[in-house]
Parts: C-alpha cells; structure tokens; sequence
C-alpha cells in the first residue's frame, strides 16, 4: 500500500502536491457551503479566495523584480490559498472584507522580501499577515478550515500525504505530544476532542508547520522547532506561535542562498552528467548533505521550478557538483539543466541533510547505493582522500548495466590509497543485491552499520533485508533522497 502512494506522491514535487491539497480543500469547502453544511456561501468563499491569491501573485511578481530574484507562482499561489482557509469568508464584512483580505495578500507576499536576511525568508508568509492585520486593522484569521467537523477528514488524510512526501513525519509529532501533554495538564482529557475536532490542529500541523522554507532542515532541530512550536500554540494563537518558532529556526539553520555559474558539464556515465558550478561565497557542507536548487523556466511541468539534488562534491573541492540522470521523459526542471551554458546562473539554499559520516571513525560502515543515489557517497569518498583519513568501508554500487557506473575513477582512488573495498553489482550480467551478497561480501555484517541511498522503493526493501538477516534498526541509516523528491 505505502509503496502504491508513494509511486503517486513521487511524480509531483513537494510544492506542486502542496498546491494540489490546497486546491482540494477549497473545492471541497465550496461544494459543502453550495450544499449548506458550511455557513459560507460558496461564492463569497471563491471571491474570498479568488482576490488572495491574485494579491498575493500580483504582490510576488512584483516584488521578484525588484529585489531580483526568481519568481515562484507555486509559493505565492499557496501562500493565497492558505489564507483562504484561515480568514473568515463572512460576507457582513461589507466593504471593508475587500481591504482586509486585500491587505492579507499584501503583507504574505511582502514578508518573504522585507524580512529576509541572506536571502532567507524569516516567517511564514500566511501566519504573519493574520498577526499583522490583527495588530494593525483589528481583523484576525478566523482559522474557520478548523472550526467544522466536517472538514477534517480532508485535511487529516491529505495533510498525511504531505508530511510523508516531505519526510516531516517527526516534525508533525514531535509538535502533536508536546501540544497535547501539555493541553492535558491545563484541562485534562474533556479538552483534547474539542481541540482536535473544533480547532485547526492538524491544518496547521500538516501545512504550516511543516512549511520546508520556514522549518529547521536537520531532524534535532526540526523536532525541537516542533515541540516549541507545540507549546506556544497552547499558550497563544497559532499565528503567533508559529512566528515565534520561525524565529527559533531561522537563528538555528543555514540562511544563505548562494548565486552559481556553471563551469562544466560532462556525461560521466550512460545518461549521467555532472554539473559543476563556481560560487564566491564560501560554503560549508558535510558530506552527504543537499541542497534545494532553483532554476527559472517557462512553462514548467508539474515538478515545478525547484529540485532538491544531494552535492555530489566533497567540502575539500572548489566547486559544487551535482550529478544527475536524464531520460527521454525528462522533466522540463532537467530539461533545462541539460540546456545550460557555462555562464549560466543556479540559485541553491536550505543546505540539509542528516545522512553523513559517523562522528566515530572507528565504526565499520557499509555503503549501499542504487543507481544515481551514488552521490552522497561520492562527496563522502572523495573527502576522505582528500583528507587521508582511513574508514572501513565497503561500498556495494548497483547498476543496471556496466555502463550506468558513475565516479568509478574515484572508488578506484579510494581502494588503492585508503583500501576502500567497492563491488560493483550490474544487474543485467549479476543480478541484483540480495541477503546473500550483504553475507558474503561483508562477513561481520552485523558488527557493520548500513548507509542506504537511492530510490524510496530499494531504500525499503534493504531495510526489510537487512533486520531479516539480524542487522539491528539502530545500525541501518537511510537517506532522503532529495533528488526522488
């Protein structure tokens, strides 16, 4: 079943599937005020949504003029909706509604420019424009998406959806007990239905919250920033809460969107190529880590303009490498990579990633890499020659056929300078990599921890075989691979 959805939830991008949530829930909150089980009138709630989002889009266009930057349709159609969901669509609002709903859109859009050090927005664009208005006009949200029994299988399934594409499971929690044990303490077990049924607990959870310009990229911060998050919005409104944990996140993650040409690209294998790309700021990853790239095109497909691509260099190198594969039905996001020119400008921010070397060199470790999900191992190998530092390591690297084997010359490096041990597994002449190959290839695998990368679908089923076989849950690390994303 879980390998059915996340098929699905593979084929659009985190944002676009944002988008298409949101979309839904507006849909579904016009048919049941049409019907009458919602005390809006349809119309009033699709003018309400209808002038947000062209305020917010309007707003955006011009301001990533201004200040330069590329312009995303996707962010400020969300930002729009979102707002839709929250401000109250009362239409005795009369003349005034038009000003506040109006003003909403204004200052969503406005906050991710003005509030925005190192290129970094601060706040989440809908929570600060309901703060605002009710500081400023006395007009707060209304948080109506929460408010009716009726809406909350939508937003509970969907908002699942979008936790598990973004790999937020722990975000979500961590903000769910920490809300809850401390709701219970102020009024015990009667209070804890009514918040779940009456209020927009899980909206604000799975959209919100979960918001991956806004949150803290690495899983210590990221369940911190839940639990802070979780407590505040007991203790105050939601919007304020919010606004107070993106404070805390933003002080604790990378801010910086860094500007890079391309030098270079090559095809490194059948249908591989790196990209290399100069940048005058300094950058300082870990191996293993990614980043979020944007690259401004028209008529984009439904993967949008951003990809998350793991930097297949090493920290020790002057260049950010990506590599990549590319298909016939290639994305128009690839399509347009493919297409670029040495000169050519990238923008890349939000450097995550908890998918690196143990702190312990002395760990046995044993790399599994499918396909493409070889990068993060490249940019691991790579910095350990570099810095001369040896490791157990036994890389196990499958591939379709001989010729889809990426960075081959460094794995070579790596065996005779550091005894690095690589086995290359093609699928079309070995067949693929089972329980039997882990056993033989690595004899004291149980003493071994297992790094895994490559797609959703191979990630699982290693993690089947390998606990199957006795290796302990705390010795298997998976990445996210932001690429598949």
């Amino acid at each position: 079943m879980f390998g059915a959805i996340d098929s699905l939830l593979n084929r659009v991008t985190m944002y676009r599937l944002a988008l298409y949530y949101l979309f839904f829930l507006v849909l579904y909150a016009s048919l049941f005020g049409f019907l009458g089980a919602l005390p809006y009138r349809a119309q009033d709630f699709l003018i309400l949504t209808a002038i947000l989002m062209a305020v917010s889009w309007g707003t955006n266009k011009v301001l990533a003029r201004i200040f330069h930057v590329n312009e995303n349709i996707e962010s400020s159609l969300i930002t729009g909706l979102i707002l839709a969901l929250i401000i109250n669509p009362d239409p005795a609002l009369a003349g005034s509604s038009l000003v506040f709903w109006s003003l909403a859109g204004f200052l969503a859009s406005i906050s991710k420019y003005i509030f925005a050090p190192f290129r970094k927005h601060i706040f989440n664009p809908a929570a600060f424009a309901v703060a605002a208005t009710a500081f400023t006009i006395g007009q707060p949200a209304g948080w109506w998406v929460g408010s009716f029994p009726i809406m909350l299988p939508p937003v509970f399934f969907g908002g699942l959806l979008i936790a598990r594409k973004l790999r937020r499971g722990d975000l979500v929690l961590s903000f769910l007990v920490s809300s809850l044990i401390l709701l219970f303490w102020k009024g015990g077990w009667t209070v804890i239905p009514q918040t779940i049924y009456y209020a927009p607990f899980f909206f604000f959870a799975f959209i919100m919250l979960t918001e991956p310009s806004t949150a803290p990229p690495r899983q210590g911060k990221r369940i911190a920033y839940g639990a802070v998050v979780g407590v505040l919005s007991i203790l105050t409104t939601y919007e304020l809460a919010l606004l107070c944990g993106n404070i805390f996140s933003y002080l604790v993650s990378p801010k910086h969107r860094f500007i890079m040409k391309l030098k270079e690209q090559k095809e490194i294998a059948s249908n591989i190529y790196e990209f290399s790309f100069a940048h005058q700021e300094k950058i300082s990853h870990l191996p293993g880590q990614y980043f979020e790239w944007t690259l401004k095109h028209k008529n984009s497909d439904t993967r949008g303009i951003r990809r998350y691509f793991t930097i297949a260099s090493s920290p020790t190198e002057n260049e950010i490498r990506l590599g990549t594969k590319f298909n016939r039905q290639g994305s128009t996001f690839k399509k347009t990579l493919a297409a670029m020119r040495p000169g050519d400008k990238i923008s890349a921010c939000q450097l995550a990633g908890d998918f690196t070397l143990p702190a312990d060199k002395n760990k046995k470790l044993v790399f599994i890499a499918g396909g493409i999900g070889i990068t993060p191992f490249r940019s691991m190998i790579k910095y350990l020659i570099d810095i001369k530092e040896k490791r157990d390591i036994i890389l196990l690297y499958s591939n379709k056929t001989e010729s889809e084997i990426a960075y081959r010359e460094i794995f070579e490096e790596a065996r005779t300078k550091l005894s690095i041990k690589t086995v290359y597994i093609n699928n079309d002449k070995d067949g693929f990599i089972n329980d039997k190959t882990i056993m033989w290839e690595a004899p004291d695998f149980k003493e071994r921890h297992f790094y895994i990368s490559g797609p959703p679908s191979m990630i699982e089923a290693f993690q089947h075989t390998l606990t199957a076989i006795g290796v302990p849950r705390s010795q298997i690390k998976t990445d996210f691979f932001p690429g598949y994303v």
